[in-house]
């Protein structure tokens, strides 16, 4: 018997990267999983895979900053599974530079956009699901949040903006609805090699990013993946407004060691002047 037998969960952005390797480690321990994702063929692609797997899915294209559609994600997922056990809000939108920058230099229309999705979109899907989950006894959320939420960058104004707000949501939750039974912790992941990631970070910025981990790797999408599924597992039946960094050591140390504190045995093959230099 896997953890997830018998549960329903909703995974938004389950297209691709951390959302859909999500959805698949909840479909692998029984759970029957709602595939959201703004790309149809993309949601449809990984419920094939779960499938294929003799795992329970349905896809949905839809965008989580449409009130409308996210009611509609959510009744489709009670009429087709018989209700909703856990939420795994993974959907967002990120734009790097040059278009969400500094405070004075970002663009707007940006800011609103990244809100609507990041914010907003998370919010509505909380408020659809957790009368569903009171109503089955209680049940679990993990929103996806990020290091950016947790320290101050150079740009990406907005989207830090909206993962340090998605913290603060994900304690209210907590907060409001433990009597309920419903837990909700937050995850924020580091430098996780994602395809959406790996198309927008050149190599440059890629090894000065890595020059900040502790281990020697990049995260991979499965790292965050499991976590989530602890966090929404009866495991982790006593942890709940917490937001979790999975970062490999990202926000640990101090600026010495990136800086060249660190002896230069440790750091990884290839980052030392060549990393400097960019």
């Amino acid at each position: 018997m896997g953890r997830f037998e018998g549960k329903v969960a909703v995974v938004t952005g389950a297209g691709a990267g951390i959302g859909k390797a999500c959805a698949l480690a909840i479909a692998r321990e029984g759970g029957r999983v709602v595939v959201a994702d703004i790309d149809g063929s993309a949601a449809i692609a990984c419920t094939e895979q779960i499938v294929a797997e003799a795992g329970h899915a349905l896809a949905l294209a839809m965008d989580i900053a449409d009130a409308q559609a996210v009611a509609a994600l959510f009744e489709t997922a009670e009429r087709h599974f018989g209700g909703v056990d856990l939420l795994v809000n993974n959907a967002s939108a990120m734009h790097l530079t040059p278009r969400d920058r500094t405070i004075l230099d970002l663009d707007l229309a940006v800011w609103d956009q990244t809100m609507a999705t990041n914010l907003r979109g998370t919010l509505l899907c909380c408020r659809q699901a957790i009368p569903r989950m009171i109503a089955r006894g209680g049940g679990a959320i993990v929103n996806m949040s990020s290091c950016q939420g947790l320290s101050g960058d150079t740009a990406q104004t907005s989207y830090a903006a909206s993962k340090a707000a998605m913290n603060m949501l994900s304690a209210s939750l907590a907060t409001q609805y433990g009597h309920a039974q419903i837990r909700c912790n937050a995850v924020a992941p580091g430098l996780i090699m994602t395809e959406r990631l790996v198309a927008k970070l050149d190599e440059c910025m890629q090894r000065h990013l890595r020059r900040h981990q502790l281990l020697p790797r990049v995260g991979r999408p499965e790292d965050v993946a499991a976590l989530v599924a602890f966090l929404l597992s009866d495991d982790a039946a006593f942890i709940t407004g917490q937001v979790v960094c999975i970062d490999g050591g990202m926000l640990a140390h101090v600026p010495t060691y990136a800086d060249g504190g660190n002896s230069p045995a440790a750091r990884p093959a290839g980052d030392t002047a060549e990393a400097e230099r960019c």
